[in-house]
């Protein structure tokens, strides 16, 4: 008998496991690519503003912190996945509650940085747009 054939009938749901694994997988880029253009967005937001206040600003640096967690996001759900997919295979998976928590609490600290940057960021008079 085979080894294939003896995963099948130790697991008999670990197709569906495995398309569970890639649909999850799939989420987390699509995560990350809303996190990649976030953080574009919070960067073009500059290019907006009257020409006449010319300031070095901060804006950047906040776009720059999502587009790198975005990138760090795809690194690690990808080894994630891979991951997931051995552990299924050898019918040892337990899920990660340490993954959940600490995406969480970044995604948390970007939202507060996002809120500070909105809140204590003086307003131009002449732009409808949030300056940098």
């Amino acid at each position: 008998m085979s080894n294939i054939e003896k995963q099948g009938r130790e697991n008999p749901s670990r197709v569906r496991d495995h398309l569970a694994n890639e649909r999850t997988y799939l989420a987390w880029m699509r995560s990350a690519i809303a996190l990649l253009g976030f953080g574009v967005v919070i960067v073009r937001l500059r290019q907006f503003q009257i020409p006449h206040v010319h300031r070095p600003g901060t804006g950047w640096k906040l776009g720059l912190l999502f587009s790198l967690v975005g990138l760090v996001t795809v690194l690690l759900s990808t080894l994630y996945y891979f991951a997931v997919c051995h552990d299924i295979d050898n019918d040892t998976y337990e899920p990660s509650i340490r993954r959940v928590i600490f995406f969480s609490l970044i995604i948390m600290l970007l939202g507060v940085g996002v809120i500070y940057f909105v809140f204590t960021t003086a307003l131009d008079p002449m732009s409808a747009f949030v300056p940098d």
